[in-house]
């Protein structure tokens, strides 16, 4: 995306990343059931400014990370491409979320929160700083050997767990 789309394919493009990242969290949900996590989502519009779900796991799908070799962690955000400030989100949004779980249909990172905020204001020479902001998104990016060994918990999906995707 390179911030010259049009008002139309813009919403066309945000209805399929959103309906992509709802196929995703349900998947996530089965399979991490299949494991004994059990996640409770908050599906209104009310409850999810609250919390994703009840675990407190705010939950992104990443379907770059397998081409990039990097887990894009996002800082802020807007609704729209406009003029204007972007508001916290991600990993600084102001909710019940304390964890912070990135992945794929392959494997699935689980951070805590204040463990990527403080990589953010640390700023090793490793993490990767897009040149460009994204029309709707600012963030960083953690090399996936780094997420490795940062990660509370990694979880790698099985081939009969994909088939679920």
């Amino acid at each position: 995306m390179d911030g010259s789309l049009t008002e139309t394919s813009y919403d066309t493009y945000r209805r399929q990343a959103q309906e992509k990242s709802l196929e995703y969290q349900d998947f996530l949900s089965r399979a991490l059931s299949r494991r004994g996590i059990i996640l409770q989502n908050m599906t209104s519009r009310k409850y999810q400014f609250w919390s994703e779900n009840l675990l407190g796991l705010e939950i992104k799908f990443d379907d770059m990370m397998e081409r990039t070799g990097r887990l894009y962690i996002e800082t802020a955000e807007k609704a729209e491409p406009r003029e204007g400030d972007y508001v916290p989100a991600g990993i600084y949004r102001d909710d019940e979320c304390w964890l912070y779980g990135i992945g794929n249909y392959q494997r699935f990172f689980i951070f805590g929160k204040k463990t990527l905020q403080r990589l953010d204001h640390y700023n090793p020479d490793w993490l990767f700083h897009p040149q460009e902001d994204k029309p709707t998104s600012k963030g960083f990016c953690i090399p996936v050997e780094k997420a490795q060994e940062l990660a509370e918990r990694v979880i790698e999906f099985l081939p009969e767990e994909r088939g679920m995707e």
